[in-house]
């Protein structure tokens, strides 16, 4: 073959080579990176589901708070009165005893009558006259006993009533807003919520990638993520959705990492790269 011609048809194929070789690493998931935003896992409005007057507030903003933890407190002078007659009016145990002590009188007053009837030294009438006493004593108790059943009832819907007054964190998250304070009045038509929490961890990252990575993106794969600057860094993050529909007008399809975030070391709303 002629040397020129030879020289010719390795000229033409680095270029081609090098192409292909480019093409076939933009294919590939592994190595590319995305820009992406590190959001909250949630945002929850706390509200109350009962109408009025706050009495406290013990956290504040930006302070970490746990699933459970007091919120707030509306003023419950008169559930409490209530709680406390229910409860009184529950136990009952002088009633009780009182009805007891009747039933067995009576019994006992039945069975002498009984038996003085059978040598005729008492009549028929009285005997019956005590048998009647006995089951009317019996009646008695089970009236004073399904009171206080009722009474009970009504103690523990006080218990619940009283209980709707406090207010507890409903996640692990942060106080990010406090709206209402303490004086002010919480009602069924009110917009602003007490506050706001958010859950920062773990954190959602959120992305959108081009529909040739579609298939190749699965949920469980990991992921790196780099948040910009000042925060910086690098932190495993896992796949946890993977949208199955793509986006027609963009050729774009969403996903979104599950990315653990220990001790809140990293906020919500911070641009980022992911690599995967």
């Amino acid at each position: 073959m002629n040397e020129n011609v030879l020289r010719r048809i390795i000229a033409l194929a680095c270029p081609l080579a090098l192409l292909t070789s480019l093409a076939a690493h933009a294919a590939d998931p592994a190595g590319n990176e995305y820009d992406c935003l590190i959001e909250a896992r949630q945002q929850v409005d706390v509200r109350s589901s009962v109408e009025g007057v706050i009495e406290s507030v013990p956290v504040t903003r930006g302070q970490v708070v746990k699933k459970g933890t007091l919120l707030a407190k509306l003023s419950s002078g008169p559930e409490r009165a209530s709680l406390s007659l229910a409860r009184s009016r529950a136990t009952m145990v002088g009633e009780v005893k009182a009805a007891e002590a009747r039933v067995e009188l009576t019994r006992k007053k039945w069975e002498r009558a009984k038996e003085l009837q059978k040598g005729n030294f008492v009549s028929a009438n009285s005997r019956d006259e005590a048998e009647a006493e006995y089951h009317l004593a019996k009646e008695q108790l089970r009236a004073v006993l399904e009171s206080r059943k009722v009474a009970e009832l009504d103690a523990k819907r006080a218990e619940e009533v009283l209980a709707q007054r406090s207010i507890y964190s409903p996640i692990d998250g942060v106080v990010v807003a406090v709206l209402l304070q303490p004086g002010e009045l919480m009602s069924s038509n009110q917009k602003d919520p007490i506050m706001k929490l958010m859950e920062v961890d773990p954190l959602n990252v959120e992305l959108v990638l081009p529909v040739s990575q579609y298939g190749r993106i699965k949920v469980g794969q990991k992921a790196e993520v780099l948040p910009e600057e000042p925060v910086g860094g690098r932190y495993e993050a896992m796949v946890e959705v993977v949208d199955p529909t793509v986006d027609a007008a963009s050729g774009t399809f969403g996903v979104r990492l599950k990315l653990p975030n220990p001790g809140t070391r990293l906020p919500a709303g911070v641009k980022c790269r992911a690599r995967f």
